[in-house]
Order: structure tokens, then C-alpha cells, then sequence
């Protein structure tokens, strides 16, 4: 449990930073140069990512229950994590309806993410895990919005083209996670 806790500060730390510290992130960028530090942001990015998914995997293999969820929440988890992948890739296509009206619809994916995936698992790694993952994604959400407001940003959505390339992409990529990657790399089938 360690390494999952671990991991979780490292990662949702350094993912935190924008968030938190805003302008010493800014001036970082200034001294270090924007590719160098996004080096080292990725660096430690990683690091904290193995260490979750190692601790997390160790965690599993020795469970601690808080409670047993019924059959049907792995079936709304799975339905959940669609709009998720949408809200995902939201923002890696700009200008399409979702970044415009939600300004941070990758945040929001993971908030829908983290939501489906307490829904249906009972253990204390999962709450330490998707619960984590829950609390960042809304105060970031919260703060990221306020800043846009404050700083008067404004999105434009550049036409139905991009809202349908998100949505598609978004389905596929669900389907593909969900229908195969999920057991390749969990080592377990949410459809069954």
C-alpha cells in the first residue's frame, strides 16, 4: 500500500502544479527553458505512475474489502466510462462543443472515471486509487475554471466536424479499452 501511496502523491503532485502553484510553474518554464522542463515534469510524471501501478497491483494481490458492490455496478461503470473517454478526448481535439462549453473536459473525463470506478470496486487500494484520482479531478476542475473566468479565456468552437471527431474517437477508444486493452492490461474484462 505504500507504493500506491506513494506513486499517488508523485503523480497527482506533479500533475498538481498548474493547479497549485501556477505562476512558480511559470517561472520555471522561464529559467529552465518550456522543453526541458516538461522533461522533467514527464520524468517525475512517470516515476509516480509505475510506482501507483505497482503498488496497486500489490494491493490487489492481498485485498483489504471496505464492502462488496453487487453485480450490476461493474455494468454502470462500464456504461460511465463511455462519456468519459468522450470528455477525454475533448480536449485533444480543440475547438470542438465540449472544450468550448467545459473549458477542461479532460479533467471532467476524469472525474466520470474515477466516479464509475468506486462504483464498482470495494477495496482500500481502489478507494486510496480511483478516490485520489476523484479529489484532484475536482479542484482542479474547480480551480482551472475559475482561472479561465478570472483571466477572461474564451474558447471557439470551430464547427459540428470536430464534435463529431471527438465523439467518435471517444467511442472507439472506449470500445477498444473496453471490449480488449482493459483485460490485456488490468487483468480484467468489464464487458463480461
Amino acid at each position: 500500500m505504500t507504493l500506491l501511496i506513494l506513486g499517488l502523491i508523485i503523480f497527482l503532485g506533479t500533475h498538481s502544479i498548474n493547479m497549485l502553484a501556477h505562476d512558480w510553474r511559470g517561472r520555471m518554464v522561464g529559467k529552465l527553458g518550456l522543453l526541458p522542463w516538461k522533461g522533467v515534469y514527464a520524468l517525475v510524471a512517470v516515476v509516480g505512475f509505475v510506482l501507483l501501478v505497482k503498488g496497486y497491483g500489490e494491493a490487489r494481490l492481498d485485498p483489504t474489502f471496505l464492502w462488496y458492490p453487487p453485480v450490476w455496478t461493474k455494468h454502470l461503470a462500464a456504461l460511465l466510462t463511455l462519456p468519459a473517454f468522450i470528455l477525454l478526448f475533448g480536449s485533444a481535439i480543440p475547438g470542438n462543443r465540449l472544450s468550448v462549453k467545459l473549458g477542461h473536459p479532460q479533467v471532467l473525463g476524469v472525474k466520470v472515471w474515477a466516479t464509475a470506478h468506486l462504483i464498482c470496486n470495494g477495496t482500500l487500494a481502489d478507494v486510496l486509487l480511483f478516490g485520489g484520482f476523484l479529489v484532484w479531478a475536482i479542484a482542479n476542475f474547480a480551480i482551472s475554471r475559475r482561472r479561465d473566468r478570472a483571466e477572461g479565456v474564451v474558447r471557439e468552437h470551430k464547427g459540428a466536424a470536430r464534435d463529431i471527431a471527438t465523439i467518435a474517437i471517444g467511442l472507439i477508444a472506449w470500445a477498444v479499452f473496453a471490449f480488449y486493452l482493459h483485460r490485456v492490461l488490468i487483468g480484467i474484462s468489464p464487458m463480461g
